[in-house]
């Protein structure tokens, strides 16, 4: 091989690994990205519930009062 063509697929391969390590720094962003929201996703869905008990009860207060007046 010349040295044009050795050096042309040097560059070649300094490439790809330079796209490589791109792309696994954005993979390990993207997989702390997504335990994030996971967690959100988590503490909103713990936050929903909490909610729907405490209108449930408002319900059932609103409710009584009403059948006692």
């Amino acid at each position: 091989m010349s040295a044009y063509v050795l050096d042309k697929l040097e560059n070649q391969i300094s490439q790809l690994v330079s796209h490589c390590q791109k792309l696994e720094q954005e993979n390990q962003a993207l997989r702390q990205q997504l335990s994030s929201m996971r967690e959100e996703r988590s503490q909103l869905l713990q936050m929903n519930t909490h909610t729907g008990q405490k209108v449930d009860a408002m319900i059932s207060r609103l409710k009584n009062l009403e059948q006692q007046a």
